[in-house]
């Protein structure tokens, strides 16, 4: 450092201000340390330029090699290529004519030379002429192959003198390919590397200026040193320096002074009495002095602290902490210290009160987020370990976890349902693990008594011991050593038990500790008792939805048929579906959806279920079946209004209730639907394609007042109509567009799929990991009814042509094997007819269709139903339709758009007919008196 000359100080400890400082020499001085960096820097600029140089020396002397060897590579193949080289190999003389035109290619390539010789490497051309005739020196074998050389050589001397010789051998072929002679080029390198000099004053002149530079940042610094000391003298400095020590070590306040790397630049003797620090602390880091966490932490940060209380072994610490440079952010810090363990109580019993009031909230916000029971009890382990225990277990009755009203009988057997904290180390019983608790644990005890349980040395419990042996003498062996067992009570109902352990560790559960825990507990507990009653509703609704919705596939020809159903995470809800089989071997296709979640909707779901199985019963059009369903919705939403519900039933009405009806006819090929409300049915054509049917949609169900449209669309055998609720596709994730854009992208290309594999395939593509609403799927392949078993004929409206249609008909049944049948269908066919003939108008028409079961329909013109009444003993008809109800499984009425068909249904096992059960005719006519015949006249 450079020496200064002593003068005194300023009251203030500063120089006096305005002295002149003329006197003062800039000079560099060799033995300060600004001098003796300046002979650093002198140094390694010198060892910058030695290294330059030689770096710059073998890179050239590389380039040069490499340089060396493509040129002779392309001289050689250049001149052995040339025309008139490979005849001269081959003519009498080849010195004569080669050894002019190479000394040409040398000097014109800048080669040092350029040499012909034959294959047995006998020279023909050389700069000098006495050279030639000479074996070559070098490697020729490869090239012999046709192979080209490149070597490093020496050889005969060269017009370039002596160096490292770079030659390349290449063969010189005739016309067949043949190798002729070789030709080899070559160059000294010691010419090129000569390139390197020129460069060398640049690096003198670099190394000239770095030097400059080092002097000039040298004086720079030694100036700066000056300003910073204030122009002191080392003898002033040392004064200054004794007087802080002296205060310093003096004063009763510890004080720590770091650095910007975290090491200790300082500590008094005060702070190395509070913090135990070793005598040698200064420069280390203050991770290697083994303090506290808390301590270590706060000298570590870059944060200010005022007034902050911190543990210290068994003493309380007031610390304050400031940036030593805040202005400039150099980092480093001043802490001072304060001993106020005398505070320690009080202190301590009001962070014990804050931290339990911070848990009581976070346990009201943490606990109960969700309705599930499972999880509410993990929530309530989550937010005790480790925050106030070190283990946290909770054991359920079972009644509980299914959603029942628990019971005493129920308490000897409890199922382990959260686990939380530290387990690793201490045996517990598994999650979903029955638990038979012995009446002396305190897990029975506090079921029995409703209090919590204190055990603060477990070791010493032998009620909790004897429940199993071995797995408490493991978990004693852990560090387990107490418990805090407490009841899970809510409205004066067990629900379970909560066990809060500590470990060996950690200071025992106290009597307050018993008390926060029954707080924690009653909270929970109220949490879990609403998601049990909401397990338990949920439950009841999923299973009267299940019971609503169809379990089974019916018996009918027309459609092949798949579905699935996903409820959602809040409830059930009000979907629906249904497979209706219809008279004339139709079938119809229901998808609806109720607004809402939960009993309620489940209740009206199936309300409405039961009214489309009526109104389908009745046959009526599809516009007429939706009518019928918006008055019936209309009329329960008038009960809601005048109060006839029951006080607090869920929900306020059904409006908003959607459904879609369609009805396929396999005879026909169509299929007539209407919506209301609902989203568009999606039609898979046999070859793929993917369609929508072009339903117009209508207004939803309750709103009254509003007309439902039908559309009839005809569609080939082995179509797919695909039916869904808008769950499917809409959530809040994305709308109904992206939706039905995603439903059309999984339904691409399933032509060939069966409704199984479509259902699972859309399910795979668009189910939701966790559905916001219920999701229905329909899907259904067309089928047409074979011609061969279906016949038809007009009939003219004379009685005298009803022998023939009898006739007709049996004909029609020898032909499909069931002549069996004949006699009553026959009497079917016949009674229908006459009927038709007498009392209806024409057209009139028989149809007769062979599927699972016989369907012989018979229609005219006529509006007019046939009903069954009685008929008096002195009647001379009015029996026919009562002989047509006791052959037939099934008979009705229904009527379109030209008239009305009165159709019947005959049972068919294998192909045969189905046992009646029915008594002959004779004697069923011989026990009633008074029959039941067709109005009018029948």
């Amino acid at each position: 450092m450079e020496a200064f000359s002593e003068r005194p100080l300023s009251p203030q400890g500063h120089p006096p201000v305005g002295r002149s400082r003329k006197g003062r020499a800039s000079r560099i001085d060799l033995r300060s340390a600004a001098g003796q960096v300046f002979l650093l820097q002198v140094v390694i600029v010198v060892l910058l330029v030695v290294a330059a140089v030689v770096g710059m020396v073998l890179q050239a002397a590389s380039d040069a090699l490499q340089q060396g060897r493509r040129e002779s590579v392309i001289a050689a193949q250049s001149f052995a290529s040339a025309p008139g080289v490979a005849a001269a190999l081959q003519g009498r003389d080849p010195s004569a004519v080669l050894q002019p035109r190479a000394e040409a290619a040398r000097k014109r390539t800048g080669m040092d030379f350029v040499i012909v010789m034959n294959t047995k490497g006998i020279r023909y051309t050389y700069p000098y002429p006495q050279e030639i005739g000479k074996k070559f020196v070098g490697v020729i074998a490869p090239a012999l192959q046709g192979r080209t050389v490149i070597e490093q050589a020496g050889g005969p001397p060269l017009p370039a003198g002596r160096g490292t010789d770079v030659q390349a051998v290449v063969p010189v072929t005739d016309a067949r390919g043949k190798v002729v002679g070789l030709v080899s080029a070559g160059i000294t390198v010691k010419n090129v590397m000569g390139l390197w000099l020129p460069q060398l004053p640049i690096i003198m002149a670099s190394g000239a200026v770095a030097l400059a530079l080092a002097m000039t940042g040298t004086t720079l610094v030694s100036r700066r040193l000056r300003r910073q000391t204030f122009g002191l003298a080392p003898l002033e400095l040392a004064q200054l320096y004794e007087h802080h020590d002296a205060v310093l070590h003096a004063v009763r306040e510890g004080v720590l002074i770091t650095g910007a790397d975290g090491r200790l630049l300082l500590a008094n003797d005060e702070a190395t009495r509070l913090l135990g620090l070793p005598a040698d602390v200064r420069g280390r880091s203050v991770r290697e002095l083994g303090l506290s966490e808390p301590v270590m932490s706060l000298l570590s940060s870059r944060e200010e602290v005022t007034d902050e209380v911190l543990r210290a072994g068994d003493r309380l610490l007031a610390v304050n902490k400031r940036p030593t440079y805040p202005q400039d952010g150099r980092g480093g810090s001043v802490v001072t210290l304060r001993d106020t363990t005398e505070l320690a109580e009080i202190s301590g019993r009001a962070e014990v009160s804050r931290e339990r009031l911070k848990l009581l909230y976070e346990a009201g916000v943490r606990i109960g987020t969700t309705l599930d029971v499972r999880r509410t009890a993990q929530e309530l382990t989550d937010v005790a370990a480790p925050q106030f225990a070190d283990l946290v277990t909770v054991d359920l009755l079972d009644a509980v976890l299914r959603g029942w009203e628990p019971t005493a009988e129920g308490w000897r057997h409890l199922r382990r349902a959260a686990i939380g904290g530290e387990q690793r180390m201490t045996p517990v019983y598994p999650l979903d693990e029955v638990i038979a608790f012995s009446p002396r644990t305190p897990q029975m005890r506090t079921l029995q008594e409703g209090r919590g349980m204190l055990e603060t040395d477990l070791r010493r419990s032998d009620g909790w011991r004897e429940q199993d042996p071995e797995r408490a003498r493991k978990a004693l062996e852990g560090g387990l050593r107490s418990l805090v067992a407490v009841p899970l009570r809510a409205r004066n109902v067990p629900l379970g038990v909560a066990n809060f352990y500590r470990m060996a560790d950690s200071p025992a559960f106290d009597p307050e500790d018993l008390a926060f825990a029954e707080e924690l507990a009653v909270r929970a507990a109220v949490a879990i008792d609403n998601a049990r009653r909401f397990t338990r509703e949920h439950t009841m609704a999923v299973a009267l939805q299940r019971s609503l919705l169809p379990r089974g596939q019916p018996e009918q020809d027309a459609l092949e048929v798949a579905w699935r159903y996903l409820p959602s995470e809040a409830g059930v809800g009000g979907d629906w579906f249904d497979v209706i089989p219809l008279p004339g071997a139709r079938v119809a296709l229901v998808m609806g959806d109720v607004v809402g979640h939960g009993l309620h909707a489940a209740a009206t779901m199936g309300r409405l279920r039961t009214a489309v199985h009526n109104f389908s019963t009745l046959d009526l059009p599809v516009d007429e079946v939706l009518g019928n369903l918006d008055d019936l919705v209309v009329r329960m939403d008038n009960e809601k209004n005048r109060g006839d519900a029951v006080d607090g039933q869920e929900g306020e009405g059904v409006t908003g209730a959607t459904c879609l009806y369609a009805v396929y006819d396999p005879v026909a090929g169509t299929c007539t639907t209407a919506r209301a409300g609902h989203p568009e049915p999606v039609l898979v054509r046999p070859d793929g394609t993917v369609t929508c049917l072009g339903v117009p949609v209508s207004a939803p169900l309750g709103l009254g007042g509003y007309p439902f449209e039908s559309v009839e669309v005809s569609l080939p055998a082995g179509s797919q109509l695909v039916l869904y609720t808008d769950g499917l596709v809409e959530n809040r994730a994305h709308d109904v567009d992206v939706g039905m854009e995603r439903l059309r992208r999984a339904l691409g290309g399933s032509g060939t799929r069966t409704p199984e594999e479509t259902c699972q395939a859309v399910f795979d593509a668009l189910k939701p990991s966790r559905p916001s609403d219920d999701i229905a799927l329909l899907a259904a392949r067309t089928r047409m009814f074979p011609r061969s078993r279906m016949a038809e004929w007009d009939v003219s409206p004379d009685p005298a042509l009803v022998p023939s249609v009898r006739a007709r008909c049996r004909e029609t049944l020898l032909e499909w094997g069931l002549e069996e049948t004949g006699f009553a269908t026959e009497l079917i066919v016949s009674e229908l007819v006459t009927n038709a003939i007498r009392y209806g108008s024409p057209p009139i028409g028989v149809r007769l269709l062979h599927g699972r079961c016989l369907i012989c329909e018979v229609s005219d013109g006529s509006g007019t139903s046939p009903r069954l009444r009685r008929a008096a003993a002195t009647d001379e008809g009015g029996r026919g339709l009562f002989l047509v109800a006791q052959f037939a499984q099934r008979w009705g009425t229904r009527y379109t758009t030209r008239g009305k068909v009165i159709w019947t249904e005959q049972l068919l096992h294998d192909g045969e007919p189905g046992a009646s059960g029915v008594a002959p005719v004779d004697f069923l006519l011989d026990q009633f008196d008074l029959d039941q015949s067709a109005d009018p006249g029948v």
